[in-house]
């Protein structure tokens, strides 16, 4: 897959290289904010760690073998996840993007995403 087309699947994340290792980022606000206003009494907002919660749960439960490779580092306008390994990173976020895009599965993985 070149690089144009990871970038059109995996949008509106966006993948960012660094020296040693990369990162791909939302910025929150504009993406799936129905997902969490189902859990809105609860106090999740959709930020930046909300997403987080999520894409941990998912990690744990659908890529576990991600688990030490994938970081997670999150501020309230953004979500971000890195890694050293490009291709585990790659692979997470297409996975992670296409289980957004399924409502049943990303409102069940949600369910167990624990409030930051």
């Amino acid at each position: 897959m070149n690089i144009n087309n990871f970038e059109k699947v995996i949008y509106p994340f966006f993948w960012v290289e660094h020296d040693k290792s990369v990162s791909v980022c939302l910025n929150v606000g504009e993406y799936k904010t129905e997902i969490f206003e189902t859990r809105e009494d609860e106090g999740f907002e959709g930020n930046g760690y909300d997403w987080a919660s999520l894409a941990q749960v998912f990690l744990e439960e659908k890529k576990p073998e991600f688990i030490n490779i994938v970081k997670f580092d999150p501020e309230g306008s953004m979500f971000c996840a890195y890694s050293s390994d490009a291709d585990a990173l790659k692979a997470f976020i297409i996975s992670f993007k296409e289980a957004c895009e399924d409502k049943i599965l990303i409102l069940d993985l949600f369910s167990r995403a624990e409030l930051d």
